[in-house]
């Protein structure tokens, strides 16, 4: 009679226990904590480190000739050709000379003409100086007049004078002739250095006109020693100094790395060369350069003795700031903020894997690495970030469309 109210009692405490059940469980996720990020950790390891300015430069001769020529014609002929190389004085090419010759002879034939008044001058001379001492003994033994005697010694000092003036002539006409000659030396165009020909501009039987500006013929620069013209951003330059270590890559060979010093850094872009024409342009185009970066040239040499490099090839170069081997270095990513003081944060792992916040002292930083002075022991590992879990979710929850293509 009594089993009833007993089920009805049962099912009373059952839905309770239930209700109770699903309240805690919504206790219990409303008051959890949150749960461990996935965080990257890294090792705090002991290695070397290299802080480097980076740059693009260009590979020159050390030394680069344009040879030209100082008179005008035709070239007759060139003995050189694109690629030979030429010792200092060999014989480049030869330009009509018949102008120049014609020039010489006729200053030699002036020459002459006054040596040969000169001379004539200087036998009237001796005539009148003989005449002159004749007429001073005579004029002793009273036996000629003293008008006759001036007139002897007049005689005499305006040859005199007639030979200095002649002797100024020649002088004159002598550097005519050098000047000739020095002319018909420039219709032979010679090597001023050692080097390869680079380029030949003029062709045999072309025409040049030295009158205004002296044409080019051929291109010579020395290729033993190459010079890396790099350019180094205004951000970059104020960090570099003229005796620092550089290195440098060519695009053909990233392999082999060639080694130098930094011998000279430009104080001004190559954009000063503009600075007249720029001063007297219109404001617009003063405040549209002054928005352009500005590069200055770091130069330093480079044997060459293989041959391997060439002129205008690009080089990637690296201007090393500093060094350091054997120090403690964690990622670049583990550093937060830099304190006023130069200090920095990271978090580095604890005990039960939560991060803790540390403050750390840092030498030199290339953006990749950093090196630890204090704050860090080595095998201690930092947080560089959080794991980024979704692409691997997603990856794995996502299975292969209907009639799609297999993944690849």
């Amino acid at each position: 009679m009594n089993s009833a109210p007993v089920k009805s009692r049962r099912r009373l405490v059952f839905a309770a226990i239930a209700v109770l059940l699903i309240l805690a469980l919504i206790l219990y996720q409303w008051f959890k904590p949150p749960p461990m990020p996935q965080l990257v950790l890294s090792a705090v390891n002991r290695g070397d480190i290299e802080q480097t300015v980076e740059a693009t430069g260009i590979l020159k001769p050390s030394r680069l000739v344009s040879v030209g020529a100082q008179a005008s014609g035709r070239i007759e002929k060139l003995y050189v050709k694109l690629g030979d190389k030429v010792k200092a004085g060999d014989l480049i090419a030869e330009i009509d000379s018949r102008t120049q010759m014609n020039s010489l002879e006729s200053a030699r034939a002036t020459l002459r003409s006054a040596r040969a008044s000169r001379d004539a001058q200087v036998a009237t001379q001796k005539r009148y100086e003989l005449t002159l001492a004749r007429q001073e003994r005579m004029l002793a033994a009273e036996a000629t007049s003293r008008s006759d005697y001036e007139e002897a010694r007049a005689n005499v000092e305006n040859t005199r004078a007639q030979i200095a003036a002649l002797e100024a002539e020649i002088a004159q006409h002598q550097t005519e002739v050098a000047t000739a000659e020095t002319n018909l030396g420039y219709t032979r165009i010679t090597a001023p250095i050692d080097g390869t020909v680079l380029a030949v501009v003029a062709k045999q039987g072309q025409n040049v006109n030295a009158v205004q500006s002296a044409p080019t013929i051929v291109m010579l620069g020395n290729l033993s020693t190459m010079t890396v013209y790099a350019q180094i951003s205004e951000a970059d330059v104020v960090r570099t100094n003229v005796g620092q270590e550089v290195f440098f890559t060519i695009l053909g060979n990233h392999e082999r790395r060639y080694n130098s010093k930094l011998r000279d850094i430009a104080p001004a872009p190559e954009s000063v060369t503009n600075e007249d024409s720029s001063s007297t342009s219109s404001s617009t185009s003063t405040t549209t350069s002054t928005k352009t970066a500005m590069y200055y040239n770091g130069l330093f040499d480079i044997d060459n003795a293989d041959g391997v490099l060439r002129t205008y090839m690009t080089a990637q170069v690296s201007i090393v700031l500093g060094r350091a081997k054997g120090v403690l270095l964690v990622p670049s990513a583990a550093l937060g903020e830099r304190a006023k003081d130069g200090s920095y944060t990271v978090q580095v792992a604890g005990p039960e894997g939560r991060p803790q916040p540390r403050k750390v002292t840092v030498g030199l930083d290339n953006q990749a690495m950093a090196e630890v002075k204090s704050g860090l022991r080595e095998g201690e590992k930092v947080v560089v970030g959080e794991a980024d879990t979704t692409k691997v979710t997603t990856t794995q929850n996502r299975g292969p469309g209907p009639g799609g293509p297999p993944p690849m």
